[in-house]
């Protein structure tokens, strides 16, 4: 399979996790422990696949055991959370922004040069975040601050890409381990943090979250084989498409509860657009 149908798969599939999650949330699970229940799962796909692929060179791992810290250790259990006060559909669109974020932190860190493309695509981005944030006919539901949590989210995720894309280039560490790896020192970031808070832990919710976790890792299997085998500027734009997937999963199972309106799919639209721009120009 080559690396635009896996960047989709991986998209799709993080889009109908974020759908997946509501429900989930909606039993009264905290969102650190429901952000733990759902890595569990998906580490157990990413092992699985490692175990099947057999492709154990170990030497260049601690490099995606620190990657898993920023995603998904602290990203997952702050996107659960935007997902717990903002819903799927909004969180999904703000997520979408990541390809500015990543931008912004390669011209800070990589000193990496900005043409007109660029700054169109992160123009469209920001349009879109504006008729996000400024959506009159927004669900009760819907907070503030979940959307400052799913854009926390976010410029973690981008921190993680730019992270897991430079150590794609040169390693021999295979996809599938590079995964596991990363979701399993997440999984135990995430362990700590339900610790700390002292959030009441127990492994009954498990079975609400799993079609989630399964979900999130299948996702993470598909977007590390696509930055092996294809180029960032391939990749990068069709990852953000799962904006659309989220807003178009919500639209179809959680349609009453969401409420999806112009507004909010016109933003998506935007994003989505600004961060292939982004992706080609980049």
């Amino acid at each position: 399979m080559d690396a635009v149908a896996l960047a989709l798969l991986a998209a799709a599939f993080y889009g109908a996790l974020t759908v997946a999650l509501r429900p989930a949330l909606a039993r009264g699970t905290s969102a650190e422990l429901g952000a733990l229940l759902t890595v569990i799962p998906a580490f157990a796909v990413a092992l699985v696949a490692a175990v099947l692929r057999s492709d154990w060179d170990v030497g260049g791992v601690w490099a995606f055991a620190l990657a898993g810290i920023l995603g998904p250790g602290l990203s997952q259990t702050l996107f659960t959370l935007g997902v717990r006060d903002a819903g799927p559909a909004r969180s999904s669109v703000v997520i979408g922004t990541a390809p500015l974020f990543s931008v912004a932190i390669a011209l800070l860190l990589l000193d990496e040069p900005v043409g007109a493309g660029v700054l169109a695509g992160g123009t469209l981005i920001v349009g879109g975040g504006v008729l996000l944030v400024g959506e009159r006919s927004r669900p009760q539901h819907v907070k503030r601050i979940g959307l400052i949590y799913a854009l926390a989210a976010t410029v973690i995720f981008a921190g993680r890409d730019n992270l897991v894309r430079w150590l794609s280039v040169d390693t021999d560490v295979s996809p599938e381990l590079a995964a596991a790896v990363t979701l399993g020192s997440g999984t135990l970031v995430i362990a700590i943090w339900v610790a700390v808070a002292r959030r009441p832990f127990s492994f009954a919710p498990l079975r609400y979250f799993a079609p989630a976790g399964i979900l999130f890792g299948l996702s993470y299997i598909c977007l590390f084989e696509a930055y092996y085998r294809g180029r960032v500027s391939v990749v990068s734009p069709l990852v953000a498409t799962e904006s659309l997937w989220g807003v178009g999963f919500s639209a179809i199972f959680l349609r009453r509860i969401e409420v999806i309106g112009a507004r909010l799919v016109v933003g998506a639209v935007l994003i989505v657009i600004g961060g292939v721009l982004i992706g080609i120009f980049r």
